[in-house]
């Protein structure tokens, strides 16, 4: 399943890089990649963990940059 998130404000590409990285090592995420200059994340992910995967990916990005808010795309 591949679902596309806004990441309201995101200012730091490397923070984009970490939160890339860390969210790419959880469990049943296939590919997870986070556009800085357009504030997107796709993340393809198995159907079955994504209610799993979500608040895990969000508590990440929280960790990285907390005024960070993901919303729907």
């Amino acid at each position: 399943m591949k679902k596309t998130f806004r990441l309201e404000g995101l200012g730091c590409a490397n923070c984009a890089a970490k939160m890339e990285r860390e969210i790419n090592k959880l469990d049943g995420v296939q590919s997870a990649t986070v556009n800085f200059m357009t504030t997107k994340m796709i993340l393809e992910c198995e159907d079955d963990k994504l209610e799993t995967i979500v608040p895990a990916a969000e508590k990440i990005i929280k960790k990285i940059e907390p005024s960070v808010t993901m919303k729907k795309a």
